[in-house]
């Protein structure tokens, strides 16, 4: 008797660790095919300053996804998306909004934050109006 449960208990083993990277793999792609993952990294690979200050080739990490800085709602999305480059790393910081929910995403801020402290803004709408502020 004790030796199929010891096979249960090895095949159940190899089962869990190959499913648990796997289903990290898979939410972190789910994540970066997000719209409002996309429109943040577009305004980071659209402004100079930042891609100056990074040096390139630029690289994406994978986001933490226990952090306190990555929540997704129905209409709400914060992020916190590693970055670095050849001269510097650092994180974007990216808030956005949608009015309804299974509505179109739309971005509210984004701010490059190297290690060093220095915060690049390279995005973000305007409280009082609702204008675009697009910081070059």
């Amino acid at each position: 008797m004790p030796e199929p449960l010891g096979k249960m208990f090895l095949y159940t083993s190899v089962l869990m660790a190959g499913t648990c990277p796997l289903f990290y793999y898979l939410v972190q792609k789910g994540f970066a095919r997000t719209s409002f993952y996309q429109m943040a990294l577009e305004q980071l690979h659209s402004h100079p300053e930042a891609l100056e200050a990074l040096g390139t080739p630029l690289h994406v990490h994978y986001l933490q996804l226990p952090s306190k800085h990555n929540f997704v709602d129905i209409t709400v999305a914060w992020l916190k998306i590693p970055v670095s480059g050849s001269k510097s790393e650092g994180h974007v910081y990216t808030r956005s909004t949608s009015v309804a929910p299974f509505q179109r995403w739309q971005l509210q801020e984004v701010v490059l934050e190297l290690k060093d402290g220095q915060k690049i803004p390279l995005f973000m709408v305007s409280e009082k109006n609702g204008d675009i502020v697009k910081k070059e």
